[in-house]
């Protein structure tokens, strides 16, 4: 990793691999340029905005932002929606600030986009990774009588770029992107539109009215905004900026601890676009802190969460029991029929009803702040694991749970860090009971490395 402290050069392009033409329509000469804003929420280091500024100048045309908000978008419910819409409205204000229409609708993002093409010389796309999204890209590039391209710019270094293949662990993807990293990390400040587009009259709905629009949009409202996080760019600069100053110098020793709060609390952010991982890894280049502070927190923002990227790029099955690895699936079936001391229902882990204090804390620091420490969701899944009828059971009560009450869950991150507790991106360990050859983990294991009952006191004053 330590290639990723020296980018190659400063400069201000679109990498090649970064772009990927999604159908091959001819460019024609309509009334704008359309960028179909979807996983990148902002403007910071918005790699497929700034080819879409390049292309609207190119041809000289106006620019035009359309985002399409989806009801029911993969179990999202009021907490998602919120956090989403407050991101949303600050953008919308920055795109107005350079003279750029942001159009925002509350229909399906493949039919809007399909839509406001038809008038479009082209249309830029940027990528996510999860079904649903890479259905709507395939419908809208066979749908739309212009040029559909998509720019990545969600992770460091693009997926199929880092491997052609579902990868095994981090060590072996590690590999193949350390020396791949440094040509994807350089500065790149947003291109002026030439021309303004706030002029071009169409329907948008009111972002000052949150409330309005989800009430709308009949959002299921049974999870609360959460009062920790508030959505948008500017709030996530001001997490960087004092996880920079006050957290990045111990990292590497203090952020697998609960007990103490040495993480990011990034992940909310990048799970929504609302911050670039390439401007989170430039800054943490440069940050005052050791060199093994700086390798220990790249190595969670590049390697692992590309990493989780990777998993659900290549594995059709991500969300699913069926995606784990078979050395996993096998051994936790062969003791599908074990003997467990304590079973609890769906309702009793979801309302943190357990006989363990410790692994209450972590459901209800997810249930009512929208995060969960990294190293508890571990913990948290193991005992899901342990305290259900089967392993089928287990896995869709952990994913049911992580995509409800995470501001992060629902994404490349969460499915794999669910899978991780089932054996994905592990190896086989000691065989025991329930388990299996798949990694355990224990109350006592917790009082070993942690001060876990200050954690759980901590939790107890949210």
């Amino acid at each position: 990793m330590k290639s990723v402290y020296k980018p190659k050069e400063i400069r201000n392009q679109i990498s090649e691999e970064r772009v990927r033409r999604l159908n091959f329509r001819a460019i024609t000469d309509r009334s704008y340029v359309l960028y179909w804003m979807q996983s990148s929420q902002r403007l910071e280091y918005n790699f497929a905005l700034e080819y879409a500024i390049l292309k609207a100048n190119k041809l000289n045309k106006p620019l035009m932002v359309f985002f399409g908000i989806a009801p029911l978008f993969l179990e999202g419910n009021l907490r998602h929606y919120s956090f989403m819409l407050e991101g949303l409205q600050e953008t919308r204000d920055l795109l107005q600030n350079i003279g750029v229409k942001m159009v925002v609708l509350a229909e399906s993002p493949d039919k809007g986009a399909i839509e406001l093409s038809k008038d479009a010389c082209l249309t830029v796309v940027d990528k996510g990774y999860l079904r649903p999204l890479r259905k709507w890209y395939s419908f809208v590039a066979e749908n739309v009588n212009c040029p559909l391209i998509q720019v990545e710019d969600n992770v460091v270094v693009p997926v199929e770029t880092a491997s052609g293949k579902e990868e095994y662990s981090a060590r072996t993807l590690r590999a193949k992107i350390a020396n791949k990293i440094p040509f994807f990390l350089f500065e790149l400040v947003i291109t002026e539109p030439n021309r303004d587009s706030l002029d071009l009259e169409f329907d948008s709905l009111d972002l000052k009215d949150i409330a309005g629009i989800i009430s709308a949009l009949r959002i299921d409202d049974s999870v609360c905004k959460t009062e920790r996080f508030r959505g948008g760019t500017s709030e996530a600069s001001k997490r960087l900026e004092i996880f920079l100053e006050d957290k990045l110098p111990e990292y590497a020793d203090l952020r697998n601890d609960p007990s103490v709060d040495y993480q990011s609390m990034l992940s909310p952010y990048l799970h929504f676009g609302q911050i670039s991982p390439v401007h989170i890894a430039l800054k943490v280049v440069g940050a005052q802190a050791s060199i093994s502070a700086k390798e220990a927190y790249l190595e969670e923002l590049i390697v692992r969460r590309e990493l989780a990227v990777n998993y659900v790029h290549y594995n059709s099955n991500y969300d699913r029991f069926a995606g784990l690895p078979e050395w996993a699936k096998r051994t936790l079936l062969s003791h599908k029929n074990d003997p467990r001391e304590y079973l609890y229902s769906l309702i009793e882990f979801e309302n943190a009803e357990t006989h363990d204090p410790i692994w209450n804390a972590a459901q209800n620091e997810m249930r009512l702040t929208g995060k969960m420490h990294g190293y508890m969701r571990m913990y948290w899944g193991k005992k899901i694991i342990e305290w259900s009828e089967s392993p089928e059971d287990a896995f869709n009560t952990a994913l049911y749970l992580n995509n409800k009450y995470e501001l992060d869950g629902r994404d490349p991150n969460g499915f794999a860090g669910v899978a991780w507790c089932f054996g994905k991106h592990d190896r086989p360990w000691k065989e025991r009971p329930i388990f299996g050859s798949v990694r355990y983990m224990s109350e006592n294991g917790l009082r070993r490395k942690f001060d876990i009952d200050n954690y759980v006191t901590r939790i107890g004053r949210v």
